[in-house]
């Protein structure tokens, strides 16, 4: 049996072993999940960037460009990191660059895996699907906040490792225990992560509605695959 381990934040990447891995980059609250709503809604690509400058200089380029910092829209970027932007498919076929607080700079560390995937609620079961058609073990890589452990990411980290127990087994106490606490909790996400301190930032941003999109699962028979930087979508 192949195993599945939790890394609770870019600051302790160093910690784990990448190569031949894959990993599954999660930010819950929001660029995962923005990410795979924008694919899922016609963008044909997203360029994830570590920084502001990258990002926007990108726009020369012919990429729209998303930027967010702390929850809020970066001055000078034409979007942010809401999900909700793309559903009624206005950017179909366009090519996004994208940066934000804590999300991409987890998949820039995410660099020697085998595959880098990216992990959301809206298309778990989907990228639970691929994991189990290939034959590698998985570390899920947390965003979390400003290299501190959240508990949203965290949760999803407990949902995968329960979805993959066909398959691959917990291989550290925190995937033991994020398993566990998604057993007690995953019935009612919206309810349990609503103390989450990201979700009230948030809420005090008025976006309730996109905490809501986060935490629903299964819109998408989608998988986010990164390769070379780039991310794009492959239907399920």
């Amino acid at each position: 049996m192949k195993q599945v381990e939790i890394c609770f934040s870019p600051e302790l990447i160093h910690l784990h072993e990448l190569q031949g891995k894959i990993v599954v980059v999660v930010d819950i609250f929001r660029a995962t999940s923005t990410m795979i709503a924008a694919l899922a809604h016609g963008i044909s690509e997203i360029k994830t960037c570590a920084d502001l400058e990258e990002c926007r200089a990108m726009a020369s380029q012919g990429y729209l460009i998303a930027g967010e910092r702390n929850g809020i829209k970066a001055d000078g970027f034409q979007l942010g990191n809401s999900p909700l932007a793309y559903l009624d498919g206005e950017y179909h076929s366009q090519k996004l660059a994208m940066t934000t607080t804590n999300g991409t700079l987890a998949i820039s560390k995410s660099t020697g895996a085998e595959e880098i995937l990216i992990g959301a609620f809206p298309n778990l079961q989907a990228t639970v699907n691929y994991i189990q058609s290939k034959d590698k073990d998985v570390l899920i890589h947390c965003s979390g906040w400003k290299g501190k452990f959240n508990l949203e990411d965290s949760l999803y980290g407990g949902a995968l490792v329960k979805a993959l127990e066909a398959t691959h087994e917990a291989e550290d106490d925190g995937a033991i225990a994020m398993k566990s606490l998604y057993e007690k909790e995953g019935h009612d996400l919206k309810r349990f992560l609503s103390q989450a301190s990201h979700a009230k930032r948030l809420q005090n941003h008025n976006i309730d509605s996109d905490i809501n999109f986060c935490l629903t699962l299964d819109l998408f028979s989608l998988v986010g695959k990164v390769e070379d930087g780039i991310l794009t979508g492959i239907r399920q």
